[in-house]
């Protein structure tokens, strides 16, 4: 209900996951934002609406129509693996429609027509369905997933060390199958081709670090509260633009309740500007993120732009 859209994975796999938990744990570090100074800022724009706004670190990270393309190009190698075991991997994604990213509830629910339609309720909030899994057999099933072994072992990273590394591998039909099969070596190939990739969850964990240091940051702390001031001239305690609403669950969501709730947050956004100002914020704050880890995100916006390249390939052939 409160998603902030901040850049999420650009596909799931176990290295993704390997690199979220390691950002879990040291945000802070991977973000390169060591600095307790807050950065400066210039003119604040007056903003409500946060659905198209822009933000620097974008740029270096695929984008919701760029994502459909990686994973449908992922499909076509587990696909193309599998072939040289006598399999197919079945296709059946059709392309999404076009859209960018969407920042619609980066700062809490901003749309004054969402709120007296659906209070706070958010269209957006749905999850994708997954095509239908076709029944597999034993050895398509290995072939497909590889083998069931400890995660703690310490599996290739990258397609450069699994071409070279017999780490829990196994054979089908005398041919050697890659830790993690088909799935693991498909995701490598686009996301992990060499050890000196830089993984989109590095990229994205700058985005978090910037996000979490703007809502700390005093001229946010500031229009918080009188965001909250705001709220009780009209009834309504709440101190976090950013917490469920009080008495608002999943079962009243749209509720007359909702909607009075949610067009009076909405006013006072826009009252206290607080879109503005913490969008103004937060950009600077992703602007030190990006002038601190300049060599790091050139290299990761070259790779990016080449895994487009070599997704939007594969994705013609398939």
């Amino acid at each position: 209900m409160f998603s902030t859209r901040s850049p999420r994975p650009v596909l799931t796999s176990s290295v993704a996951a390997a690199a979220l938990a390691l950002l879990l744990t040291g945000c802070s570090q991977s973000g390169g934002g060591d600095s307790d100074e807050e950065p400066a800022i210039g003119p604040v724009p007056t903003l409500l609406e946060s659905r198209n706004l822009a933000f620097p670190l974008s740029a270096y990270i695929a984008d919701d129509q760029q994502l459909d393309v990686l994973t449908r190009a992922q499909d076509a190698l587990v696909d193309q693996c599998m072939q040289r075991y006598g399999f197919r991997y079945q296709l059946q994604r059709a392309p999404a429609p076009a859209a960018k990213h969407d920042f619609s509830r980066r700062y809490g629910l901003s749309d004054a027509a969402e709120a007296a339609r659906l209070g706070y309720e958010n269209p957006r909030s749905g999850s994708a369905q997954k095509p239908p899994q076709p029944q597999l057999g034993p050895n398509e099933k290995l072939v497909l997933n590889g083998l069931e072994v400890d995660p703690s072992l310490p599996v290739p990273k990258s397609q450069e060390e699994a071409e070279k590394s017999d780490v829990a591998t196994t054979t089908v039909g005398g041919q050697k199958v890659p830790a993690g099969g088909c799935s693991r070596e498909a995701s490598l190939k686009l996301l992990n081709p060499t050890k000196d990739t830089v993984e989109s969850m590095v990229v994205q964990g700058f985005g978090f670090d910037a996000y979490a240091r703007s809502r700390k940051d005093s001229r946010i702390v500031k229009v918080f509260k009188t965001w909250s001031e705001c709220m009780g001239r009209h009834g309504y305690t709440v101190d976090n633009p950013m917490d469920q609403p009080p008495g608002i669950n999943d079962a009243n969501i749209s509720s007359p309740q909702a909607i009075a709730m949610a067009k009076q947050d909405v006013n006072c956004k826009k009252e206290t500007n607080l879109v503005g100002i913490w969008h103004t914020v937060e950009l600077a704050y992703q602007q030190r993120v990006i002038e601190q880890n300049a060599e790091t995100l050139d290299r990761a916006k070259k790779q990016l732009d080449a895994r487009l390249k070599l997704a939007a390939s594969l994705v013609a052939g398939a």
